[in-house]
């Protein structure tokens, strides 16, 4: 199987028509200059010359303003540049994030000219109300419409979703998921809200209008959703913005982080929550009162089975007083697990 690389390409607030609620894409990017075909054919190049793998499949990724809606003659400039890659064979696709009211047939056929094969649209949201708190500019029909001409089209079809927007509850987010699998997207991006600086959120939390979810509020709903999506068969690629010197626990140097359910490892969180719960699901199944057991997992899993921090070890002996031993087995297929009894609580007592 061939490795894949992506080479990001940031355009923050390029093409972007107002300023939703949370955003700062030039604190969330790093990027505080607007791209260029120089700098953008110079990323390319130091991110390929970096690639020693030759089994690979590398994707330029243009990520952070709304593309579609940039001026089209920005949009054919930067296009061109990573096309060439394709023609020269260094680089296999191009992907690209926008916002729903952003496509159209004519755009949809110049991105088929640059042989773009993934588009993502930032949804958000499939309530209307909270879209339109959220300085959204868009409806949840707008995310209708875009993704069905994408598919019609032939293009893979992302969505990104918030978790913790104003107004936003746990049904709403889950309402959402759900809303958002009846368009047959391929993969999705789940991402908690983080209070960023200089941010119309910012003013709000300052306030106390608005609060952000805590760590495990946040897990606890996207533990639902991963659930929901993997059920459909919808590919989960990201959960959480990726960290970042600017993207990094509130209160550090060069951190835009002001408040929310910031963590570093917080996809391995809400995997470890929900290895955690089927490993309790499994114990709960057998008929004896176990004192110990021995979970055989694949070695990818073992981490996120043993938890952050080991963090799942520790809340089943103290919740369920069982002794849990992770035990890896590459026979064992990824995201499967099988339980041994190790020692039931009627050997304990007769020991």
């Amino acid at each position: 199987m061939k490795k894949q690389y992506i080479i990001p390409i940031f355009v923050p607030h390029l093409g972007c028509p107002n300023d939703c609620i949370f955003c700062n894409q030039k604190s969330i990017s790093g990027q505080k200059k607007n791209m260029t075909k120089e700098e953008a054919k110079k990323i390319i190049d130091n991110y390929l010359n970096s690639i020693k793998n030759e089994n690979r499949m590398v994707e330029i990724a243009f990520f952070g303003g709304s593309f579609t809606a940039i001026e089209e003659q920005k949009q054919e400039e930067l296009l061109e540049v990573a096309y060439e890659y394709i023609q020269k064979g260094k680089v296999d696709s191009i992907r690209i994030s926008t916002r729903p009211d952003a496509i159209n047939k004519e755009t949809l056929k110049r991105l088929k000219k640059y042989k773009v094969k993934t588009i993502e649209l930032g949804v958000q949201s499939a309530n209307d109300f909270i879209l339109k708190r959220s300085n959204r500019g868009h409806t949840f029909e707008d995310v209708k419409k875009a993704s069905k001409l994408i598919r019609w089209y032939g293009f893979k079809l992302g969505h990104q979703m918030m978790v913790g927007l104003p107004e936003s509850t746990r049904i709403d987010e889950i309402n959402t998921a759900k809303a958002l699998i009846k368009l047959k997207p391929k993969m999705i991006r789940i991402y908690p809200v983080l209070v960023i600086k200089n941010t119309r959120l910012e003013e709000e939390y300052k306030k106390g209008i608005y609060e952000p979810l805590s760590v495990v509020q946040a897990v606890e709903t996207c533990k639902e959703l991963v659930r929901i999506f993997v059920d459909s068969h919808v590919e989960v690629i990201r959960i959480g913005l990726q960290n970042t010197d600017e993207i990094s626990e509130p209160g550090k140097e060069k951190s835009e982080v002001v408040a929310g359910p910031y963590h570093p490892a917080f996809r391995q969180l809400v995997e470890s929550a929900l290895w955690y719960d089927a490993i309790v699901s499994k114990i709960k199944k057998l008929n004896v009162k176990v004192k110990e057991a021995q979970v055989l997992v694949n070695p990818i899993d073992s981490n996120n089975v043993i938890g952050h921090k080991r963090e799942n070890i520790l809340k089943l002996k103290e919740i369920y007083d069982v002794d849990i031993k992770v035990k890896q087995d590459k026979r064992i297929k990824q995201g499967k697990s099988k339980i041994k009894v190790l020692k039931t609580y009627e050997d304990f007592l007769q020991a």
